[in-house]
């Protein structure tokens, strides 16, 4: 199990066992490169008291340090690892929720109390990092990624129709692992295991805030916090950089780092070959990210590097598989997850720690279904639109019988409904506006059940090459701070991200400052979609294929008639996609569907 997760860690590895329970840990070495190895164990009487396997980073490490100290803890080491352990010896012995409170960071760890028995299993509370879980007779499995517990051989690796229905609804469901058994732990909260059972309990959620600032006073406090956060996710014992797109988040998160950052910063932007001399604007992209790359690293003075791919490098078996290993669960975003794994296995080459602008459009309102009023009216999730041609061409390919099974208009509404349950109220003078209380929804939605998928997938496709990326704008009290103010902040200047904006336009070009939101950018190049095209007709003529029995004849050798390139961002590309995916899951790494 431990040996599945080397890409995540190839640093260092250690094990700790005592009776009934095992750690297992992989490293990457990040702070306190020789002190802070794992295992990490806190003695007390001369007996191990404590057990910890951790991933991620606490950045308030050195603060908690301090005010332990002054309780009279002694360290031993200068790494956050011992900190954690300290802080929940300190504060959450009787209640691990008191001690998880005090962390400001990204994590997923796991904590055997040698005295209570008892096992804590604690997840960021945006789920940063992953973590899951698998109950057995006599206890539990943990990992930060399936594979790791789907190499115990207690386990099953069967996807049921609640697995399926994950993979294709494009929503973040916390209560659903896609293999049958396995549970993820859910942002927000820690799960304990003892003698009386499984508990899921929940530390964090957002609340209202009751917000009273006006807009200058909350747009200098963004400026405050974006300024505290990335100074605090600067710290490193190794080489670091930041991602870098030439739109607003990316390239505001870049300036304020290289003002911070004792040494000059690097960045590194992903390219095409042929993208920006033979870019076609669309619906959703205007301009290519070349030109304001090469500006903001210009004006910002970063060390920049071109990472530019091509076609052949994104459609390449061994890269494929690999993304497919890094993903673990048959969930795809095509090329889209290619290009960022090959990023970050080019960027490792150079730098371990890269800063990333995921989660600004969640947190401060950039995505275009936001502002369009069909998808704010629309009474389901916002982004459903965007994707249901998407989701609905990938059914017209499966079984009839099994669509009907999946029902997963029915699934999703389901999902809807209790998300919407999850809503803090509203309240004071906002309260009494519909629109105001329907964008509390909207930006509530995308936190919890749209930006999971997207940190996932950062997360998978970095950590499988060694790179740890840090997400400032998940900065938990920004989130908060944001999430409280009302949306007429959110666009007082009558655009998306007003208030990021206006809180970083001093360190900006002109030209990035006015810039329209941009997607990650996915290759326009035909010949990609030739690919899946030629890779979708070789497995329809194979009727021995495992994902044969999933699929209707008839519509599937109908889809081969579609041109190859039907639309960049069109139902077919994404549809073979999906296909191709649950196809190599099922061969490669035999998973069994059960419906």
């Amino acid at each position: 199990m431990t040996a599945t997760m080397a890409c995540r860690g190839p640093d260092d590895e250690g094990m700790w066992v005592d009776g009934p329970v095992g750690l297992g840990h992989r490293r990457l070495a990040v702070i306190d490169i020789e002190g802070g190895r794992q295992p990490m164990t806190l003695t007390q009487d001369s007996h191990t008291a404590l057990a910890l396997v951790y991933s991620g980073e606490t950045y308030n490490y050195r603060e908690l340090r301090e005010r332990l100290a002054a309780t009279g803890r002694h360290f031993e080491t200068s790494s956050d690892t011992e900190v954690l352990l300290q802080a929940h010896h300190t504060w959450g012995r009787r209640d691990p929720r008191h001690a998880v409170r005090e962390l400001n960071g990204m994590f997923a760890y796991a904590l055997w109390d040698t005295t209570t028995r008892e096992l804590t299993l604690v997840r960021d509370r945006l789920g940063i990092k992953p973590l899951y879980y698998y109950p057995t007779e006599h206890g539990v499995l943990f990992g930060s990624e399936p594979k790791a517990i789907l190499t115990n051989t207690t386990t099953e690796r069967v996807i049921d129709l609640d697995g399926l229905r994950r993979t294709l609804g494009f929503v973040a469901d916390p209560h659903n692992a896609v293999f049958r058994g396995m549970r993820e732990v859910p942002p927000g909260y820690v799960v304990r295991v003892n003698r009386n059972g499984i508990q899921q309990l929940r530390y964090w959620q957002l609340a209202d805030t009751g917000h009273t600032d006006d807009v200058p006073t909350t747009v200098q406090h963004v400026r405050e916090l974006l300024d505290d956060t990335i100074q605090r996710q600067l710290i490193s014992d190794v080489p670091l950089c930041t991602l870098l797109s030439g739109g607003l988040d990316s390239s505001a998160l870049t300036a304020l780092a290289a003002r911070f950052s004792p040494e000059r910063i690097r960045s590194f932007a992903v390219d095409f070959v042929g993208y920006t001399d033979n870019f076609t604007p669309g619906a959703t992209r205007g301009t290519p990210d070349a030109p304001y790359v090469q500006e903001v690293a210009k004006f910002v003075g970063t060390d920049h590097t071109d990472i530019t791919l091509s076609t052949s490098e994104l459609a390449d078996p061994d890269v494929r598989a690999a993304v497919r290993h890094a993903r673990d669960v048959p969930i795809t975003m095509g090329d889209i997850d290619s290009s960022l794994y090959l990023l970050s296995r080019a960027i490792r080459e150079r730098s371990t720690v890269a800063l990333s602008g995921e989660s600004a459009d969640e947190v401060f309102g950039g995505y275009p279904m936001f502002h369009d009023p069909a998808y704010v009216k629309a009474d389901t999730f916002p982004w459903l639109g965007g994707v249901a041609v998407r989701t609905e061409t990938t059914q017209r390919l499966l079984d009839p019988g099994l669509v009907g099974k999946l029902d997963l208009a029915g699934y999703l509404d389901d999902l809807y409904r209790t998300a919407l349950a999850e809503v803090p109220e509203l309240t004071g003078p906002a309260a009494d506006d519909p629109h105001e209380r329907r964008m509390r929804e909207i930006c509530h939605l995308f936190l919890t059940r749209f930006l999971p998928n997207l940190l996932d997938r950062k997360d998978r496709m970095s950590m499988a090459v060694g790179l740890e990326v840090r997400v400032p704008f998940c900065d938990h009290r920004l989130v908060e701070y944001v999430f409280g103010t009302p949306w007429a902040h959110k666009t007082f200047d009558g655009r998306e991200k007003s208030l990021l904006r206006a809180a970083t336009a001093d360190v900006l070009p002109p030209s990035v400052v006015q810039r329209v939101k941009s997607p990650y950018p996915s290759t326009q190049d035909p010949d990609y979609d030739q690919m899946l095209h030629d890779g979708f007709a070789a497995l329809v003529k194979n009727r021995d294929s495992a994902v044969a029995p999933l699929l209707d004849a008839h519509a599937a050798e109908s889809a081969l008639d579609a041109p190859p390139a039907d639309a960049v961002f069109g139902g077919v590309r994404f549809a073979l996609e999906q296909i191709l995916t649950l196809e190599s899951f099922l061969t490669d790494y035999g998973v069994t569907v059960s419906i």
